[in-house]
């Protein structure tokens, strides 16, 4: 009887703790049991009444918050206060930046999918459409990237003042200021086209609409700021950059050393009050031309003409070019894609105060403008870009593969190629899902600045896997530069995407998870900001409610990990049937597993868990690929459900599924406390470890999808340039990609034919001609096999070079097109 009173209790306890349930329902409960226990069972008085009294002195302990908070909640306060790991001012200011959003349920342990299902697809305008249907495709046919990179490592004067007519440069400033006022998907869609056609347009357009004065403008600019800057920011008559990075400042942008000193001085023949500046900065992407110098310093007041502060803080400004004291270096070389970057420097430059971004409202807040601008920017542009190399490795050597042969067969045909062929389809697939989402979150007036670090830093790694994969397949073709290689300098960029906006192994380490911990769990935050309340009552009745809420939500995350863990997330609720729901049941268990590990590793490791940079770059890894395994699930609902995506679904869930395990797994061996390391890894893995690499037939079935012509493949690459005028090289391998998909049965036929010992020639021409002498094939057949052929000999022809002196002539192997190209309609 008392093994049964004890198995119903513990199902009572977990089904408490699983369900979250408040403290009058546990107080109820309590009471409940203890009433079973004195009149259902043989328990006499003696022991009936100890039992009382401890959960009467229980109840009361716990239950009554004036007696909780000074007897357990005070001292948990004090000790809190003493070991709450310091945070700096830059940190204090990059948490306070942005928003949270669906990064926040999933911190959870019990996100709700329907939230997410019923969130807008975004879409674009009519306008936003047209414009990139007409100007952006026009632009495209304008830039030759060869000639860009290689010739005159810079973009002809024909597309920057197409670039300029055309509003490029004021995509995100609205239409009052003369700008286009597209949507973050409309900005985003531009840029991953040009990425498709040249790194180096798609960079010189992204970063002014992107971190630089523009945008800060549109945020804090003053009414006269706006004004003035905004209307010729739009019409390209000034160049912005934005200067943040310098010798001494790299990843940590707090430790600027440039200075400004509030002063009296002299502009444009008036004394005024501004600030006297001294910087030296590099890095600077369009520096070298730029007209407009956005510019992060500190700002120090010795003077005190401001106020009683003398340090004020980051500070930003905007500095013409041709102020005095200002000097523009001479250009980078960033790994020979020419995008114009370069140092500059300043020496006693005088502005006026009105120069400062915001004016004096905003003086000492940069670091905190910055991020904020930082979190929409860089869930835009660098994604971009990635999305635009990924689907252009699976559009065009996707069709490198089906057309090119060895051994008698399409090499994509062989398990070797179908692997990573595999990969760069359902990365891109998951890189376009994660996009979007980001994309719709933005356009809702979302800043969620740890989404936007998951993206910029995950986006950029599958980027690189994805052409990493495109140079293996296509062999000689890729690694040989000339115009007739579509992947050449997409693998060249690949460290510069790596690099800015945050360096991956920075971003990884301490961003994702270090503010994700913080900004994003339910309690974490209000516990921090109840320990720095002045007033000390209240910071202890916060902090109260706060540590209690918190070991309500560790407990429910023990009861549902172990729960999900044990029948691996079958009996959870999803909010779809079909071949997606064990998806949304397996990520449910991920998230709760996820959930208790952070807390565990904060609960153990406090303070020093911002050390512990790998522990910390783990749990980020397994918060990133929940977010992005929900921008599959959610892409394909948004799509309706195309049953020819589902080898992509899956390929993209199970790997991230697997990785999550894996990091996990890490986790828990190298957390230093092991007996918590062991049980925790008991509680989330209680069955074993289920998840494994993709399986072959899934590897096949997404390879298949880029290997033959169908709407699956049209739609995992829509949006990036490819014309189908065969004598422009994207052209030219698509039609050869359609012919080989039409001579396949043909070529089945041939090979057929040959094993049967009907066709005894080893040259294929030859092959052809017996083949339609013999009535195994039509002329019609053997028209189409000798023009797949040509069109085969077209695709897998490489560029080469004659040298003379320091020039390189082409040396062309089929007659093409001239590099510049009808821009269209005017």
């Amino acid at each position: 009887m008392w093994i049964l009173g004890l198995i119903s209790t513990i199902a009572l306890v977990w089904a408490l703790a699983y369900w979250g349930a408040g403290t009058g329902v546990w107080i109820a409960a309590l009471a409940g049991g203890l009433v079973l226990f004195t009149f259902g069972s043989d328990a006499t008085w003696y022991v009936a009444t100890p039992v009382w009294l401890l959960s009467i002195a229980f109840v009361l302990l716990f239950g009554v918050p004036r007696i909780r908070q000074r007897y357990i909640t005070a001292p948990l306060f004090r000790q809190f206060r003493k070991v709450m790991p310091p945070m700096s001012q830059t940190e204090q200011e990059a948490l306070e930046a942005g928003s949270v959003w669906w990064d926040a349920e999933l911190f959870t342990g019990k996100p709700d999918w329907h939230r997410l299902l019923h969130l807008p697809k975004p879409h674009l305008s009519r306008e936003e459409q047209a414009f990139i249907d007409e100007e952006t495709e026009a632009l495209c046919h304008l830039l030759d990237d060869w000639r860009i990179t290689h010739e005159d490592q810079d973009l002809s004067p024909e597309a920057w003042q197409f670039i300029k007519e055309k509003g490029f440069f004021g995509l995100i400033i609205p239409e009052q200021y003369g700008g286009k006022g597209f949507s973050a998907l409309a900005h985003s869609e531009v840029v991953m086209k040009l990425a498709s056609r040249s790194i180096t347009a798609a960079v010189t357009v992204m970063v002014p609409n992107s971190l630089g004065p523009g945008k800060l403008l549109l945020h804090y600019g003053t009414n006269e700021q706006k004004s003035h800057y905004l209307p010729r920011l739009a019409r390209g008559e000034e160049l912005p950059c934005f200067a943040l990075t310098g010798p001494d400042a790299g990843s940590d942008a707090g430790a600027i050393p440039d200075r400004g000193d509030v002063c009296y001085g002299d502009w444009r023949g008036e004394r005024v009050l501004g600030v006297r500046l001294n910087w030296e900065k590099r890095y600077i992407t369009l520096g070298p031309i730029c007209t407009l110098l956005g510019l992060a310093f500190k700002l120090y007041d010795p003077d005190h003409l401001l106020g009683a502060e003398q340090e004020l803080g980051v500070t930003l400004a905007l500095i013409p070019r041709d102020t005095p004291g200002v000097s523009i270096g001479e250009r980078h070389v960033p790994l020979d894609i020419p995008f114009q970057n370069g140092p500059n420097e300043g020496h006693d430059v005088f502005v006026p105060v009105t120069q400062l971004v915001g004016g004096l409202e905003f003086v000492g807040q940069g670091w905190r403008m910055l991020v904020e601008c930082l979190a929409e920017g860089r869930g835009i542009s660098l994604p971009a870009l990635s999305v635009g190399a990924g689907k252009t490795a699976s559009r065009f050597t996707g069709a490198y593969a089906a057309i090119r042969q060895q051994f008698g067969m399409p090499i994509g045909r062989f398990e070797g190629i179908e692997e990573p062929l595999a990969r760069i389809a359902a990365l891109t697939y998951q890189m376009d899902a994660a996009r979007t989402l980001t994309l719709g979150a933005l356009d809702i007036g979302e800043k969620p600045s740890v989404i936007s670090a998951i993206v910029k830093y995950h986006l950029t790694e599958k980027y690189r896997r994805c052409i990493n994969d495109a140079m293996d397949i296509q062999g000689g073709s890729g690694i040989c530069l000339g115009p007739s290689n579509l992947i050449g300098r997409a693998y060249q960029a690949i460290p510069i995407a790596i690099t800015v906006e945050g360096a991956n192994i920075l971003t990884r380490s301490m961003i994702v998870f270090g503010q994700g911990a913080v900004r994003c769990h339910p309690w974490v935050l209000k516990e921090f900001q109840a320990a720095q309340n002045p007033d000390p009552r209240r910071g202890l009745a916060e902090f109260d409610h706060a540590i209690f809420g918190h070991v309500g939500f560790v407990l429910g995350n023990v009861a549902r990990s172990l729960f999900l863990g044990v029948t691996r997330g079958r009996l959870s609720s999803a909010p779809v049937d079909g071949p997606t729901r064990r998806y949304f049941q397996q990520l449910q268990w991920m998230s709760a597993a996820f959930a208790l590990s952070a807390d565990v590793a904060m609960m153990t490791l406090g303070g020093s868990l911002k050390r512990k940079e790998r522990l910390s770059a783990r749990l980020g890894d397994v918060l990133s690929e929940l977010y992005l395994t929900s921008a599959v699930l959610k892409r394909f609902e948004d799509q309706g459900r195309p049953e020819s995506d589902l080898p992509l679904v899956r390929w993209a869930c199970e790997n991230s599924l697997y990785h999550m395990q894996e990091s996990l797994r890490l986790l828990f061996r190298n957390l230093p406390f092991r007996p918590l390391a062991w049980l925790l890894r008991l509680v989330v893995f209680p069955t074993g470890s289920p998840y494994t690499e993709t399986r072959d037939r899934i590897d096949r079935d997404a390879a298949g999808i880029l290997l033959r012509p169908g709407a699956a493949r049209d739609r995992l690459t829509h949006g990036i340039f490819s014309p189908q005028d065969p004598e422009v090289r994207q052209g030219e391998i698509e039609a050869a990609f359609l012919q080989a998909a039409h001579v396949e049965p043909i070529e089945r036929t041939l090979r057929d034919a040959r094993r049967a010992g009907l066709l005894r020639s080893k040259d294929y021409a030859t092959r052809i001609e017996e083949a339609l002498n013999g009535g195994i094939i039509s002329s019609e057949d053997a028209a189409a096999l000798e023009e797949m052929v040509a069109l085969r000999r077209k695709v897998i022809s490489v560029d080469s070079f004659a040298q003379y002196g320091k020039q390189y002539a082409l040396r062309t192997q089929r007659t093409r097109k001239p590099a510049i190209y009808a821009v269209g309609k005017e």
